[in-house]
């Protein structure tokens, strides 16, 4: 066992707040770096030291790896902790960390490689008997797609997908034959571009499915627990945008048989440290098939925090150190039920991104509310990174009265001037009905974007002025009173 006195965290914002809360939790030191744009970022001011990386772009600061763990040994840290995103789930990375005798805070290197590669990921959830959507591996022209589907006898909808994709990237849906070709240029050039890999996959769509997580927590002795599931089926351009926890979609029997599968299959992996296994599931069938697994703790990591009461980044520094697990499967009873919404710094009827000053921060509080903010009031929201600057999370003792907290936290709570965030958007998704009965699929938005677009309101400085302006007109008509 390595006692960590001292961390380096390899990441910025959000990710790299929450990670220091339990940080200074633990009373283990933490060392922020910080790109030229970021010299003022709310994750610098709260780390014990800081250290200045490199310019705006990625490539200079945040993914230069060699002078991540330069800065890291100068600092006399034990270890270095990725968040998500960035260096994250990069296998190169996590070896030099434990080559230059740090230790690293998440899985294996070699089960990053592997579980990175979305073919050999797939074959090896076929030899652990976990279902997989029916597709073909390694596509390479229009020709194999057309041949495979018609000898599988799979109608259209299709999806393509980079092999070493992540994060949306790299995706595209095919309706017909038409167009595929340009489909298939496209996906191949995405995925060259994110992860200079153009390798493809092809599987079939399925329609109006359900996005459901497992939750995964592993020692480094063969202990492998579930932390139940969550539901990430809201998304926008293939991205989440809402969580929860539990999932409405499933039973409990068929939430016992997904959970347990991704315990197995990350068993059979030799898998250790908190992780998550995504799996898609169709609403018709009731079948569950297996999409990828995330070796790193996840964004939306807070729900199952919230219904377990358990701390996963704390998890992850004592699997790193060499402790077991101090607690069986049995021991996890979740009690409660929590949503996260993703508050990002985009415009909410068109998804472009909105960065410059932020002007006015309120952060929602009250009864069963948390956040878990990257930013301040004053503070710049840079363009060259992820537009995350806020997790907003509700939780009540049943799905409705999570809903009920989350709404008073969006419309009551919560005030972002400067910059446009996605807030108004996610207000019309909790309050629409097909929502708060748990009728929706991955294409929620896609197909109520008319309508919920219709339901944003967007508060500006001006609302403030005529709020003000509207008392004043009260009082001069009601004439002085006698609390004046």
């Amino acid at each position: 066992m390595k006692k960590i006195n001292k961390v380096l965290i390899a990441n910025r914002g959000v990710p790299a707040v929450r990670i220091m809360n339990t940080c200074r939790d633990k009373k283990i030191k933490t060392v922020a770096i910080y790109s030229t744009p970021d010299r003022l970022a709310y994750h610098v001011f709260l780390a014990d030291e800081t250290v200045h990386i490199g310019e705006a772009p990625p490539h200079d600061s945040y993914l230069n790896m060699e002078k991540i763990i330069k800065v890291a040994l100068e600092k006399k840290c034990d270890a270095i902790h990725p968040g998500w995103g960035f260096l994250a789930e990069n296998a190169d990375f996590a070896e030099l960390v434990e080559q230059a005798g740090l230790v690293w805070v998440g899985p294996p290197p070699e089960v990053i490689r592997l579980m990175g590669d979305k073919i050999r990921a797939k074959k090896i959830a076929q030899r652990a008997n976990v279902p997989t959507i029916p597709g073909l591996l390694n596509v390479k022209t229009v020709e194999d797609i057309l041949r495979w589907m018609q000898e599988d006898e799979v109608d259209f909808p299709i999806m393509i997908k980079a092999a070493s994709g992540g994060g949306g990237k790299g995706m595209v849906r095919v309706d017909t034959a038409e167009e595929l070709p340009v489909a298939l240029e496209k996906a191949k050039s995405e995925a060259k571009k994110a992860f200079g890999d153009d390798t493809l996959l092809v599987e079939k769509y399925i329609r109006s499915g359900r996005h459901i997580e497992v939750q995964v927590c592993a020692d480094k002795y063969g202990h492998v627990v579930h932390l139940y599931e969550r539901e990430c089926t809201l998304q926008r351009r293939n991205q989440k945008i809402l969580e929860e926890a539990p999932s409405p979609s499933i039973s409990d029997d068929l939430r016992q048989e997904i959970c347990f599968t991704a315990v197995r299959l990350m068993r059979e992996i030799g898998y250790h440290s908190v992780g998550t296994v995504e799996f898609l599931l169709d609403p018709k069938t009731n079948k569950f098939y297996f999409l990828e697994v995330n070796t790193r703790l996840q964004v939306e990591h807070g729900v199952t925090e919230l219904i377990t009461g358990l701390d996963l980044v704390s998890l992850m520094f004592s699997i790193a150190e060499g402790h077991p697990l101090p607690f069986e499967q049995d021991d996890i009873l979740p009690n409660r039920h929590a949503i996260e919404v993703r508050i990002n710094a985009e415009d909410p009827k068109t998804f472009n991104p909105s960065f410059g000053t932020i002007t006015r921060l309120e952060i929602p509080q009250g009864p069963g509310i948390r956040v878990a903010s990257g930013v301040y009031e004053g503070a710049e929201v840079p363009p060259y990174y992820d537009s995350l600057i806020m997790l907003v999370m509700s939780a009540g003792a049943d799905r409705s009265e999570a809903i009920r907290v989350m709404d008073r936290a969006l419309s009551r709570g919560l005030r972002v001037e400067g910059i446009k965030t996605i807030a108004p958007l996610l207000l019309s998704i909790i309050r629409h009905p097909d929502f708060i009965e748990g009728k929706f699929s991955t294409r929620f938005i896609e197909e109520h974007h008319e309508e919920l677009l219709s339901m944003v309101k967007e508060k500006t400085a001006d609302d403030e002025v005529l709020k003000i302006a509207k008392y004043i007109a009260e009082i001069s008509a009601l004439g002085p009173q006698d609390w004046m």
